[in-house]
C-alpha cells in the first residue's frame, strides 16, 4: 500500500532505534530529552544505514513480487 510503515525506513528503523537508546533510563526534563534525542541520531553510523539500505531494497523486492499486496 501507498506510504506503507513496511517500506518507510523511519518506521521500521529510526524511530525504534532511538526510542530504544532514548528511553533506556526515565528522562528527567525537556532538555535531557533533546540531549538524548541528539546524542542518538549523532551514534546511528554509515554502516547502518547501509544495512537499512540493503532492508528497504529487500522490502521494495517483495512488495513487487507480490504486486503491492501483503508480505509477511
Amino acid at each position: 500500500p501507498p506510504r506503507s510503515p513496511d517500506l518507510t525506513p523511519c518506521d521500521f528503523f529510526l524511530w525504534g532505534y532511538l526510542k530504544q537508546i532514548i528511553y533506556k533510563v526515565p528522562v528527567t526534563d525537556v532538555n535531557d530529552l533533546q540531549q538524548r534525542i541528539r546524542s542518538a541520531c549523532d551514534n546511528v553510523t554509515p554502516e547502518m544505514l547501509k544495512n537499512v539500505e540493503k532492508e528497504t531494497m529487500r522490502r521494495l523486492q517483495q512488495c513487487i513480487l507480490h504486486d503491492g499486496g501483503y508480505v509477511e
